[in-house]
């Protein structure tokens, strides 16, 4: 029996995101149970840049629910994660619960791999902004293998199935989960399989996900992406993955070692401006 975690990135209840999750679950022909938990109901601190996580015992020392939501992730056997626009992108639970991802390094073996899809709901079509974006990157960072992604559209709570095409994309969602993952388009990026860019002229393109550079070109009528590799990578590779583990690891030794240089940079700012506190 599958265990399948549902992670509703929405502060509404049965709205748009949690049926989306429900429905994609029964088209799962796998046998599994499903575990649904609301993200925003939780007390996700922002991090605090310390890198304890890192070291020792390789959690966070804040005392919150983080820990609570990340060993549901760890539990899984595969993730189903839907996510409300809001102004444009996704709800900002999703990137407070991203920002701690120092946290995931620690529980590389258990993360990588792990099969995920992920489903964005604007209330207009054409209006998700970067929210597809935010999806991918949330599922990448945490090394899942992502199997599908896709965009629905209903602002009122259920209004998504006013479309039946989305009962058919749920069915696709549900049915690739634990199958093979597809291969990539031509029109993505051929590292790892983004689909924004930003156009930098001189037909020069960065990937919005990897964020890697190169070039494009339109030969054959339709988009060409030639990305390179750089020296740093996050999430390519669980070898690239666990190279910038240890290059997060070595950032306490250049600080011991840079400390009085970085001392007197930073002391010249100390004053000026006047701060307004809660």
């Amino acid at each position: 029996m599958k265990k399948i975690l549902g992670m509703i990135a929405s502060p509404r209840k049965l709205g748009n995101c949690e049926i989306i999750v429900k429905e994609i679950s029964r088209q799962v022909e796998v046998p599994h149970e499903l575990t649904l938990l609301r993200l925003p109901e939780f007390n996700i601190q922002p991090c605090k840049g310390c890198y304890h996580c890192l070291f020792k015992e390789k959690q966070c020392i804040q005392k919150d629910d983080f820990n609570l939501v990340l060993n549901a992730m760890l539990e899984a056997d595969a993730l189903i994660l839907a996510v409300p626009t809001y102004f444009l992108g996704p709800n900002g639970s999703l990137k407070l619960f991203l920002d701690r991802g120092l946290a995931f390094y620690a529980h590389a073996e258990k993360l990588w791999g792990k099969p995920s899809v992920g489903v964005g709901i604007a209330g207009i079509p054409g209006k998700e902004g970067y929210t597809l974006l935010g999806i991918q990157s949330f599922l990448k960072i945490m090394m899942s293998d992502i199997k599908k992604i896709t965009m629905m559209y209903g602002a009122l709570p259920g209004e998504i199935f006013f479309n039946e095409q989305n009962k058919v994309l749920a069915a696709e969602l549900g049915k690739s989960l634990f199958n093979a993952t597809p291969s990539r388009d031509a029109h993505t990026c051929p590292l790892c399989g983004g689909d924004t860019f930003r156009f930098m002229g001189d037909n020069k393109v960065k990937c919005m996900l990897c964020s890697n550079s190169g070039t494009i070109a339109a030969e054959t009528g339709s988009p060409v992406f030639s990305i390179t590799p750089s020296e740093h990578e996050l999430f390519l590779s669980r070898e690239e993955a666990m190279k910038h583990f240890e290059w997060l690891c070595k950032m306490k030794g250049r600080f011991s070692e840079e400390k009085d240089r970085l001392k007197q940079i930073s002391i010249s700012y100390l004053s000026g401006g006047t701060w307004i506190k809660p």
